[in-house]
């Protein structure tokens, strides 16, 4: 008796279930500001910011996910894994981003947010390998594309320790490389 291959619809669905808790985690962990008024706001603007650059770094990793699971034609064993790893990664984003809010932006904190960026995209890079060796596809997004995503990622761990702001802005470089929607599909490489 033969088996089907497995839907990527189940696989769709416990992404965006992990997907829809990690953002409400992060939010909860802003803490409002004391009686100072505007002082006590300008003292959680950092946080604030970093999360913004967390909901959009996540946010782009879930809308490229639906891009690239329209790619699957069956989910093997390799696809689930390297799925589970992916959503593994994008777990972490709520402690680095929690770290710099309770520690505050410092060479360290920064230089950990950043190693954390660094996951999600090495486990994309896995997963989008995965799906793309199996699919006949068009691809929505270039190798070289997440390979300078996550030579940035890597860049801003030394920059961090120099200048933390610039830093976040490598990271904040990723971002917009992303949020253009994908002109075409590009053929397979």
């Amino acid at each position: 008796m033969s088996r089907k291959g497995l839907s990527p619809a189940r696989l769709e669905a416990i992404s965006d279930g992990v997907i829809a808790v990690i953002i409400p985690i992060m939010v909860l962990e802003l803490k409002v500001p004391g009686p100072d008024g505007m002082a006590g706001l300008r003292a959680v603007l950092p946080a604030i910011f970093l999360y913004l650059l967390t909901f959009v770094q996540i946010g782009i990793y879930w809308v490229n996910h639906h891009y690239l699971l329209d790619e699957v034609e069956t989910v093997t064993h390799g696809i689930l894994w390297a799925n589970l790893i992916f959503l593994f990664c994008l777990s972490l984003f709520p402690f680095a981003t929690d770290w710099i809010g309770v520690k505050g932006l410092s060479s360290f904190t920064t230089a950990l947010y950043a190693a954390v960026s660094i996951f999600p995209g090495v486990a994309y890079m896995a997963l989008w390998t995965q799906i793309r060796s199996q699919s006949a596809a068009p691809a929505h997004a270039s190798w070289g594309k997440q390979i300078a995503s996550v030579s940035l990622y890597l860049a801003a761990i030394p920059v961090a320790w120099y200048r933390p702001a610039a830093s976040l802005a490598l990271i904040g470089i990723v971002a917009v490389l992303w949020l253009l929607p994908p002109r075409a599909r590009v053929s397979p490489e």
